[in-house]
């Protein structure tokens, strides 16, 4: 485990998370393939329920009964801080993703905007949710390169 093959490429957990957080941080531009997506989900996933454990066995050792202990808000504060900081990855990284299916980043924000509205919500999370698990457009489309196989042309019968 650790790698995922696609293609002529080969992304792994560390080099998605690397890419994300180093290289495109903030990059609204360009395309992400399945495994680089899927693989900082993951890391966001983990990073999340680490956060959450570390808050309960602090709690668990505060010896505070029915308060909340200093050093849960602590750890609950840098939670905070570490979601903020993820937030430009994370909107960057699946507008890359909508590209790579050769969908505009708009309607990703069309998507949160009436993910907002009582019962379209759900639906709007499975449609982000479906085009992020299929397969990208072969080849360049409109807005760059193929990830898996950036030596790929537009052309057919070239």
């Amino acid at each position: 485990m650790g790698q995922i093959e696609m293609g002529a490429i080969q992304v792994g957990f560390t080099e998605a998370v690397r890419t994300v957080l180093t290289q495109k941080y903030a990059t609204f531009s360009g395309r992400a393939s399945r495994s680089e997506y899927w693989w900082f989900f993951l890391f966001y996933m983990l990073l999340a329920i680490a956060i959450a454990v570390l808050a309960f066995v602090v709690g668990s050792f505060s010896g505070q009964q029915g308060e909340v202990s200093s050093g849960v808000i602590l750890v609950m504060v840098i939670g905070g801080l570490l979601a903020l900081a993820l937030v430009l990855p994370i909107l960057s990284l699946q507008v890359r993703r909508f590209h790579d299916r050769n969908i505009s980043g708009w309607w990703y924000l069309a998507l949160i905007i009436l993910g907002m509205v009582p019962y379209i919500g759900p639906v709007t999370s499975l449609s982000i949710t479906i085009i992020s698990v299929l397969r990208g457009t072969d080849g360049p489309n409109r807005f760059g390169q193929d990830p898996l196989r950036p030596e790929a042309r537009a052309e057919v019968f070239a």
